[in-house]
């Protein structure tokens, strides 16, 4: 797979980047990480522009984001609504999820690109939740400014041993999403403690 991801940038270059990264962000299995890093050395060899090569990496990581905004936005609510009864999912939780995402999920917006498999889900959320686009465009742009950024730099730092960053980036990765599952799972169960105290309260 990244043989052929190398090659397919080798030929098509900035183009190339920019689908790959879109298709990756939407969420597709592309590697993007490793992707960025290798872009990042193709810079440190002198073989593309650091200014085009950043902003194709942008444009696409902001488009797939994007797509996943409009997704949510039109698709998200209306499928948990019809669904989630049966899957213990109520219109009181899914309103209060809502309520919590405005409240707290706006810098995840921006930091869940470092995180693999959040950065797929955190702006079909963000539509959902009804997030206003400007809002989330802020964090969401924002944080595909530092993302590409930050892996297309270490690439063109470390030069030809831009392939061993990958595998420390996939451990630390991991952590960061073992992190935020724990944290997921206890925002849950104190939803659901203040779901039966609410309860408790109006029985009385």
């Amino acid at each position: 797979m990244e043989i052929f991801l190398q090659n397919l940038f080798h030929h098509y270059g900035y183009f190339a980047l920019y689908f790959l990264l879109a298709l990756g962000v939407i969420g597709l299995p592309v590697p993007d990480e490793f992707l960025l890093t290798f872009a990042g050395y193709i810079v440190y060899t002198g073989g593309v522009s650091f200014a085009l090569t950043l902003l194709a990496a942008f444009a696409g990581s902001a488009t797939g984001i994007t797509i996943n905004y409009w997704l949510g936005k039109s698709f998200g609510l209306p499928l948990l609504l019809r669904y989630g009864p049966k899957f213990h999912l109520s219109t009181h939780k899914i309103h209060t999820s809502q309520t919590y995402f405005q409240r707290f999920g706006k810098p995840l917006i921006m930091f869940g690109y470092f995180i693999p498999g959040i950065r797929h889900l955190t702006a079909y959320f963000a539509g959902m939740s009804s997030l206003p686009y400007r809002v989330f465009a802020f964090y969401a742009y924002t944080g595909a400014f530092i993302w590409s950024f930050l892996f297309i730099m270490i690439g063109r730092t470390v030069g030809a041993k831009w392939y061993l960053v990958t595998a420390f980036v996939h451990k630390a990765s991991l952590l960061g999403l073992a992190v935020f599952i724990i944290a997921i799972a206890v925002a849950v169960y104190s939803l659901k403690t203040k779901g039966r105290k609410s309860q408790r309260y109006d029985v009385s």
